[in-house]
C-alpha cells in the first residue's frame, strides 16, 4: 500500500491531504490540512506576489512537507492562478521546491477544472447521470466544467476570483450598493460566453461554497462530514449574502461558521456562486468538501506518482 501526499497551492489557501492508496486505487484518507496564506494577494491590481504571502504559504509548506514525511508520503504539488500570472512566481517555486524536495507543478486552468471534476465525479455518483455544472470557486479564478452523464463538455477557467474581485471592487466596509452592483456586473461579464444547461446539478468546491454551507448550519466547529455533500438553497444563498452585504468586516469576523481570515472576500466568492447558480437555474448548490488535491490524489492513485 502506497501512502502518497498531494497539495494545492492556491492563491488563498494552501491544501493538504495525504492517503493511503490500496492495489485497486482505494483511498483511505490519514491526514487534511487548509491553511489561508493569501500567496496571490495583489492579483487584482498587477499579480505579483508579496513577501508576506510567499512566507506565510512557504511556512505552511514546511508544516505540510512534515506531516507528509512523517507518514513516510510521495508528496505532488501543484499551484494554480496566483502563480500561473505572477512575474515573480520564481521567488516562491524556487525555495518552495527545496522545502518539497519536489517541484510544484503549476498548471494552467484546463487542468485544474479536470482535477476538480475527478474530484467531484469521485465523490457524488449522481454527478454521473444528467447535465452537471461543476465550479470551483478560488482566489484568482474560478474553474467551470459542463458536463453530461459523467463526461465534461467544456471547461473554462474564468478570470474571476473572491481575493481578486475584492481587490478590485470593494472599496468601503460595509460594501456599497454601488460596489455590489459592480460586483455582480463583473460576475455577468465573467459567465457570458457560458451557456449552462438549465435545470442541470450544480456542485460547488472549495472554501467560498463550504464556507457559505457552514454559514448557513451555523457551525461553530467545521465539520467535512456534514459540509460535504450538504445541499445550500438559492434561498440560504441569498441571505448570507444580504448577511454579508449588511456587515461591517468586524461583523463578518464574528460570524459562526466563517473563518475570520476568510471574512474580507467571502462576499465576493458568493457573488460568483450566486450568478453561476442563477445562470443554471438551480434551485439548490451541492457543496464539495473536496477539490484540486483530491483529484490529484485520484489521479495518482490510478496511475501512480510520476
Amino acid at each position: 500500500m502506497a501512502t502518497l501526499a498531494t497539495i494545492d497551492v492556491g492563491t488563498n489557501t494552501t491544501l493538504l491531504l495525504v492517503a493511503r492508496v490500496d492495489a485497486s486505487g482505494r483511498l483511505e484518507p490519514v491526514a487534511e490540512r487548509a491553511e489561508i496564506t493569501r500567496l496571490g494577494r495583489g492579483i487584482g491590481a498587477g499579480g505579483a506576489l508579496g513577501r508576506a504571502g510567499i512566507e506565510a504559504t512557504l511556512a505552511a509548506l514546511r508544516d505540510d512537507a512534515a506531516i507528509a514525511r512523517r507518514e513516510g508520503a510521495t508528496i505532488a504539488a501543484v499551484g494554480t492562478e496566483a502563480l500561473r500570472r505572477a512575474p515573480n512566481a520564481d521567488d516562491f517555486l524556487r525555495p518552495a521546491a527545496e522545502i518539497l524536495g519536489v517541484p510544484i507543478e503549476v498548471i494552467d486552468g484546463q487542468r485544474e477544472a479536470a482535477l476538480t471534476f475527478r474530484a467531484v465525479v469521485e465523490s457524488f455518483s449522481e454527478a454521473r447521470q444528467g447535465d452537471l455544472v461543476v465550479v470551483d470557486i478560488g482566489g484568482g479564478s474560478t474553474e467551470v466544467v459542463l458536463a453530461r452523464d459523467g463526461r465534461p463538455t467544456s471547461a473554462r477557467s474564468l478570470p474571476l476570483g473572491s481575493v481578486r474581485l475584492t481587490e478590485q471592487h470593494v472599496h468601503q466596509d460595509p460594501i456599497a450598493p454601488g460596489e455590489l452592483a459592480a460586483l455582480r456586473a463583473a460576475v455577468a461579464a465573467g459567465l457570458a460566453g457560458l451557456a449552462f444547461p438549465r435545470g442541470a446539478t450544480v456542485v460547488g468546491v472549495a472554501g467560498t461554497v463550504t464556507s457559505l454551507a457552514a454559514m448557513a448550519e451555523s457551525m461553530a466547529t467545521y465539520d467535512p462530514a456534514r459540509v460535504h455533500g450538504y445541499r445550500l438553497s438559492r434561498a440560504a444563498l441569498d441571505a448570507q449574502i444580504a448577511r454579508l452585504a449588511a456587515s461591517r468586516q468586524a461583523d463578518r469576523e464574528r460570524i459562526v461558521g466563517l473563518d475570520p481570515r476568510r471574512a474580507d472576500v467571502i462576499l465576493a466568492g458568493a457573488v460568483i456562486l450566486e450568478g453561476i447558480a442563477a445562470a443554471s437555474g438551480a434551485e439548490a448548490v451541492r457543496v464539495s468538501d473536496r477539490g484540486i488535491r483530491w483529484g490529484l490524489m485520484h489521479e495518482l492513485a490510478t496511475r501512480g506518482p510520476a
